[in-house]
């Protein structure tokens, strides 16, 4: 009884937030991820402001979800304490296109998406 009692209240001071079908690939994300894992999610933040990769854009937007989320669940957390306890990336479907080529051939166009999922906790 006491087990249950105790992950929900872990459970509820975590929040999270998903990203599904983000059109970048899941190694270019992983590359902005690793980055993240274990800070803060303040220094996330401005550290995702100046970084040059096309991958930023959207695991921000994931992160200031994620923190809107925790706002919403608690609205006597003080943000500057929540840190990201899990960060992942997974690889979500390829869309295929064709690209003639000569002699009547062709070349697969891989187009890959993946799924950005991060969950926030109080330190």
């Amino acid at each position: 009884m006491l087990d249950l009692q105790s992950q929900q209240r872990v459970n509820e001071m975590e929040s999270k937030a998903i990203f599904k079908f983000v059109r970048v690939s899941p190694r270019k994300a992983r590359r902005v991820i690793d980055l993240l894992r274990g800070k803060t999610a303040t220094e996330a933040l401005i550290l995702l402001k100046y970084i040059p990769y096309k991958a930023a854009m959207p695991i921000e937007k994931v992160l200031k979800s994620a923190m809107a989320n925790a706002e919403q669940q608690n609205t006597k957390l003080d943000i500057d304490k929540l840190k990201i306890k899990t960060a992942l990336v997974d690889h979500g479907p390829i869309m295929r296109r064709t690209d003639t080529r000569a002699m009547g051939r062709a070349n697969i166009i891989k187009k890959r998406t993946c799924h950005i999922k991060i969950i926030l906790a109080e330190e």
